[in-house]
């Protein structure tokens, strides 16, 4: 019973005194874990609870379907990125439930995200820049299409204030000019 206890004593002090070593290994072996920078705060502003007011345009000059949604948005990994969950319905009256993570790329200097929802049948991916001074981030996103091609979309997100923000998707139509399909504007839930 003695030399269990002494063994577990050993053990547990070989392992305190190599975790310095196996630390001093790993940061030799790569480069630094990435921490939370100024980029990260950009999207630290969409943290929380947002009242969405959807509208959908299906082809140029069409009426839009309108509907509302909640999205819940928090940061995750240490702080490196922001999970989105969006919940609301469908005009009519089927339910949607959506799901993004977005984060910075330092290599492109750019935000990267993926996207999914009940209506797509894979992955979105988009990439976009933020303009500080119009509080604005612009960018683009592609989608698979369900005949198995890809769809393109122009986005811009704007944050007139820190409580409000919209977002908005453009296509290209069949006259090859671009249209507004998707509008969502958010309002935070206090």
């Amino acid at each position: 019973m003695q030399l269990n206890k002494t063994m577990g004593v050993l053990v547990a002090a070989g392992i305190l005194m190599a975790a310095p070593a196996r630390q001093a290994v790993a940061q030799e072996q790569g480069p630094p874990l990435p921490k939370p920078g100024p980029e990260h705060q950009v999207l630290k502003a969409d943290e929380g609870t947002w009242d969405a007011k959807v509208e959908v345009t299906m082809a140029p000059g069409a009426e839009p379907m309108i509907s509302k949604g909640v999205e819940t948005n928090t940061m995750g990994c240490g702080g490196l990125c922001l999970i989105s969950d969006f919940k609301g319905e469908i005009a009519d009256g089927q339910t949607f439930h959506g799901h993004g993570i977005t984060a910075w790329d330092p290599a492109k200097k750019k935000y990267v995200g993926s996207w999914t929802d009940s209506m797509a049948a894979g992955i979105a991916h988009g990439e976009s820049t933020w303009d500080a001074a119009a509080k604005k981030a612009t960018g683009t996103m592609e989608m698979p299409e369900p005949s198995g091609g890809t769809l393109k979309s122009r986005m811009v997100a704007e944050y007139p204030t820190p409580d409000t923000r919209t977002m908005t998707s453009y296509m290209t139509g069949p006259d090859g000019k671009e249209f507004v399909n998707l509008r969502i504007t958010y309002t935070r839930r206090k």
